[in-house]
């Protein structure tokens, strides 16, 4: 199937773009953005264009960050195309529901990506803690934002996401894993005095049989960075880490694919959209979505020293 790719920024070059080109199931048939494009690869500067030049082209896939985001997919549902939303698939619920409602109104296929949920052993995971009784799980998601989003300002404005940017990464683990729902009780916001989102974050779950679930987010941390989850049961303690590349119980590797680091969530991600879109199907789960929501309701914000890049 055609495919266009609307944004094409570091995630795009990095991800989308090998994704779809070694992919039996996709042909990359058009690109939009102002300022980038892919070798070899027609390219537009506005959605509204491509879109009238190529009615060929079936499914849109956008890129952007999420402010922009809303007004690009309600003109690819409107001309009838298939989307697939880079996460978080919306700045707010209220987008992301709008978008789903429109697709359903025009029969076409949505998906409302998680990459982190295809990193290699999250399904080994969600299998292993299935069944057994958890009694603690906490998840500590720390690193240095210098590093993955140099110069990148839209994170600290409205609707940026700030630290949950990657904080939903481990969110999308966490509501993948568990076999029971949580929701959140409690947040702090740590907010640099410059900027609009949280920097750093420490959030609190209600688990329905009083296990505690909890989450750090910080992206002020040097060095290692840190990507992992922590859940003891009865039957053993379960650690993901590497972003769910790796699994060990009780201190024993279970199965371990760091050697491939993340390599296959973005592949996954387009096999999944090409069964989507074949099978006449949608997957708009908004659980990660919804817990960050919660935190800038709930959460008490504290401002922390100023953030420069």
């Amino acid at each position: 199937m055609q495919i266009a790719l609307v944004g094409i920024g570091k995630i795009a070059t990095d991800q989308h773009v090998p994704a779809i080109l070694a992919s039996p199931d996709w042909e990359l048939a058009a690109t939009v953005s102002r300022h980038g494009s892919v070798p070899g690869v027609p390219a537009f500067t506005d959605i509204e264009t491509m879109l009238a030049a190529r009615p060929d082209i079936r499914v849109v896939s956008l890129c952007l960050p999420p402010v922009p985001r809303f007004d690009y997919a309600i003109a690819a549902l409107r001309a009838g195309r298939h989307l697939m939303l880079e996460k978080p698939p919306g700045a707010t619920l209220g987008e992301c529901h709008a978008l789903r409602g429109l697709a359903e109104e025009r029969r076409l296929s949505i998906f409302a990506t998680w990459h982190s949920r295809e990193a290699e052993m999250v399904a080994p995971a969600a299998a292993w803690l299935a069944g057994k009784a958890l009694r603690r799980l906490a998840v500590t998601w720390k690193e240095d934002v210098r590093r993955w989003h140099p110069g990148q300002e839209w994170i600290w404005a409205p609707g940026g996401l700030g630290v949950f940017d990657p904080g939903i990464n481990a969110l999308a683990i966490l509501t993948r894993i568990l076999p029971d729902p949580i929701h959140l009780r409690a947040a702090t916001l740590r907010v640099p005095e410059n900027r609009q989102t949280p920097i750093a974050a420490e959030l609190r779950f209600h688990h329905p049989d009083g296990a505690e679930v909890s989450a750090v987010f910080d992206w002020r941390h040097e060095g290692d960075q840190t990507w992992e989850v922590v859940a003891e049961t009865d039957a053993g303690t379960l650690v993901l880490s590497q972003g769910g590349a790796s699994m060990t119980v009780d201190g024993s590797t279970r199965q371990d694919r760091a050697d491939a680091a993340l390599a296959g969530e973005y592949p996954r991600l387009y096999h999944r959209m090409a069964a989507l879109v074949t099978g006449g199907k949608s997957d708009m789960d908004l659980a990660p979505m919804r817990h960050v929501a919660d935190a800038f309701l709930l959460g008490r914000r504290v401002a922390v020293a100023p953030f420069h890049d």
